[in-house]
C-alpha cells in the first residue's frame, strides 16, 4: 500500500506502507525507532547510532551524520530514510532525496520532540507505541518542571558544546528548551551555537556552567582549566545525551534530571 506523509520541512513523501526497509541517519531517532519495536525493520545507521549498542552491532554503518556514504545507502535500497535538518548535511539529503523518500524532523522545543515521536510512530506504523513514549515524557517533564518552580531553582546558567573555539548553545535550540524547563535561564543570548571566549563568559555573570559530554568529551582537566579563568561559576559534567537527544531518550532523561535538580538547591 502507498501512503503519503509530509516531513517537518514540509516535503511530501510516498512510501510502501508500512515501511519494510528503514536507515535512520540521527542517533536520537534511531533509538527511538528501536524503542517502537522496528528490531527488523532497520538495516542502516550512522557510525554515531550507539544505542542500543547491542543492535548497533548487527546493523550496516552508513557513515556519520554530516558525512553519509551515499553509494553504500544506495545499495541498500531503503524504502525509508529518516533524517534531522540539523544533524545531516543538505548537500547528502537532497542527493538521497532524488531517489529514495526521504522524511526529515526539524526540532527545537520538547513539544516538538513529542510531535516527532508522534509523526515517525505514524509513518512506521507503530501509532499506540509513539503515544505511549509521549505520555511517558509529558507526565516527566511537567513534573520536573514543577519541581523546579517548589524548589526556586533559578539558576544563570552557560552550557558548552565545544572547546577550541569554546561554543554554546545559545537560543532556538532543543538545550535551551531543556535548561528552561528545568528551573535554568541561558545566558547567552545570540542563537543556535554561537562561538564564545571565557574571557567573554565571564562578563555574562553566570551561576553555573555546564560542560557536555558530547559532541566535546569535556572532563575533569577542562573544568580545572575554567574554573581558572572563571573562579565565581560553578562548573559541572553533564551527560550531553539527556540534554540534547530528542527521541525515546527523554524517558530516561527524567529520572536524570530529577536527580541533577537535587544538585542546584
Amino acid at each position: 500500500m502507498q501512503k503519503s506523509f509530509v516531513d517537518q520541512l514540509g516535503k511530501e513523501i510516498t512510501i510502501n506502507f508500512p515501511p519494510k526497509r528503514i536507515i535512520s541517519l540521527v542517533p536520537s531517532q534511531t533509538e527511538l525507532l528501536f524503542d517502537l519495536g522496528l528490531d527488523q525493520e532497520i538495516i542502516g545507521l550512522t557510525k554515531f547510532c550507539i544505542h542500543p549498542i547491542e543492535k548497533f552491532a548487527e546493523r550496516t554503518k552508513v557513515g556519520g551524520t554530516k558525512k553519509l556514504n551515499i553509494d553504500l545507502i544506495k545499495d541498500l535500497k531503503p524504502d525509508l530514510i529518516i533524517g534531522n535538518k540539523e544533524e545531516n548535511s543538505q548537500s547528502d539529503i537532497e542527493e538521497l532525496s532524488e531517489s529514495f523518500p526521504v522524511w526529515m524532523s526539524d526540532i527545537f522545543t520538547l513539544d516538538d520532540a513529542k510531535k516527532t515521536i508522534s509523526q515517525i510512530g505514524e509513518l512506521v506504523n507503530r501509532e499506540p507505541e509513539a503515544a505511549y513514549l509521549n505520555h511517558l515524557i509529558s507526565a516527566g517533564f511537567n513534573d520536573l518542571q514543577t519541581l523546579a518552580l517548589q524548589n526556586n531553582i533559578d539558576k544563570k546558567v552557560a552550557y558548552l558544546i565545544w572547546r577550541k573555539p569554546f561554543m554554546a548553545a545559545g537560543k532556538n535550540t532543543f538545550i535551551h528548551d531543556v535548561l528552561l524547563t528545568n528551573g535554568m535561564t541561558n545566558v547567552i543570548e545570540e542563537e543556535r551555537y554561537p562561538q564564545i571566549t571565557l574571557e567573554k563568559l565571564k562578563t555574562l555573570n553566570c551561576e553555573l556552567i555546564l560542560l557536555s559530554s558530547e559532541p566535546y568529551p569535556f572532563g575533569l582537566k577542562h573544568i580545572e582549566e575554567i574554573q581558572a579563568a572563571i573562579p565565581n561559576a560553578r562548573i559541572m559534567l553533564v551527560d550531553g545525551e539527556m540534554f540534547s537527544w530528542y527521541g525515546s531518550r527523554l524517558v530516561k532523561a527524567v529520572q536524570y534530571f530529577f536527580e541533577f535538580q537535587k544538585e542546584l538547591y
